[in-house]
């Protein structure tokens, strides 16, 4: 196999972004095969871009049910991931997932299910802030060891804005019935899955999601929660779509160190002591540990969608690991579901959350 021959699934926004990616040669190794029905709003798109033997199937079903590919983008309705992927993987096909894996845990349950019963296929997620330099030097240094254990991380993420346009552009957003929620599942999978790849999975959660508080959504759209992990460390994340400008400030703070990333600036306090020695040790009452202050420049470009796209193909043509495998892709749903069930219940979430109670909870919330 010299390309992998793909199919897109869901050609909106996301959709035709990946089918143009294939088409400019940005994702090497992946040749643009087949794609469902356009959405009307892409129309001009389709005429202008897509080459005319691209065959264009009335549904994903129907795309997968034609054969003669190797592989699917699902870039369909958070809903339908889990048939589209399920039904992929099961054909003998290679899948590349978009974010979330769902909207609840069991789906994205029997997606990796899906996947452990074929292990000789690709299972990505589009998880592409992973390849952000930044977000894989924090992780290296939280992980690392090097300057002790995690202590607190708080996220303030609200450059998510959006205008009532936005919401306004598709039937399905900011629906329970339609997206399965507001900022936790659409724009914060990103960064609920980069919290949990560099700081691990907290074991407890309390939030609350405002619904419409913003906009005229029937969804989230501002969150606030409180995170407990296993070592003892707190969190807090906080995002909003309602926040004008916004901001995108990570603190991590670890035994002898403490990281902060602004402003696509990542810069980090070191100390010269253990933390903890001093603290107890130190006679005098408010001196802080010597250290200095780092600016940090990760080394290595940041190539976002297509990296993941190239990286998927590599993957399947020579073996090469994956940046973001989809059995990961539970994770982030895990955490959104934790934070959407403390909030309606209004009492602190166990992680992992029991994903049938979830689904329960989501059903009575939709009404």
């Amino acid at each position: 196999m010299k390309t992998v021959r793909t199919g897109v699934i869901g050609m909106g926004s996301m959709g035709c972004g990946y089918a143009q990616m294939i088409l400019d040669g940005r994702a090497a190794g992946l040749e643009l095969a087949a794609v469902t029905r356009i959405r009307r709003d892409k129309a001009q798109w389709a005429a202008e871009h897509l080459p005319g033997h691209i065959p264009v199937f009335h549904s994903g079903e129907e795309l997968l049910a034609h054969g003669g590919l190797d592989a699917v983008i699902v870039a369909t309705p958070h809903y339908s991931h889990e048939t589209f992927t399920v039904e992929a993987l099961n054909r003998g096909l290679h899948v590349l997932c978009d974010k979330p894996a769902g909207v609840y845990t069991l789906q994205a349950e029997r997606m990796n299910q899906a996947a452990a019963a074929h292990p000789e296929l690709v299972y990505a997620m589009m998880f592409n802030q992973r390849t952000d330099p930044r977000y894989r030097k924090i992780r290296e240094l939280v992980q690392g060891g090097t300057y002790g254990g995690l202590k607190r991380v708080s996220w303030i993420i609200t450059d998510w804005y959006r205008t009532e346009a936005y919401y306004k552009s598709s039937a399905w957003r900011a629906t329970w019935a339609g997206e399965g929620g507001g900022v936790l599942i659409n724009q914060c999978p990103h960064n609920l899955d980069l919290l949990q790849w560099m700081c691990g999975m907290p074991c407890r959660v309390q939030a609350f999601c405002h619904e419409g508080k913003w906009h005229d959504i029937e969804v989230e759209d501002d969150v606030t929660a409180y995170m407990e992990f296993p070592n003892g460390a707190t969190g807090t994340f906080v995002t909003s779509t309602g926040d004008a400008p916004g901001v995108n400030r990570l603190e991590i703070d670890l035994e002898d160190a403490q990281i902060i990333c602004e402003n696509k600036k990542l810069r980090m306090f070191v100390s010269d002591v253990h933390e903890p020695d001093h603290r107890r040790q130190c006679g005098d009452n408010s001196a802080k540990p010597p250290g200095k202050w780092l600016d940090l420049e990760p080394e290595g470009e940041n190539p976002k969608h297509p990296g993941i796209l190239r990286n998927f193909a590599a993957a399947i043509l020579r073996g090469e690991p994956l940046i973001a495998p989809g059995a990961e892709g539970i994770r982030s749903l895990m955490l959104s579901n934790a934070m959407y069930l403390s909030s309606w219940e209004g009492r602190m979430a166990e992680l992992p959350v029991d994903g049938e109670a979830f689904y329960e909870a989501l059903r009575r919330h939709m009404g």
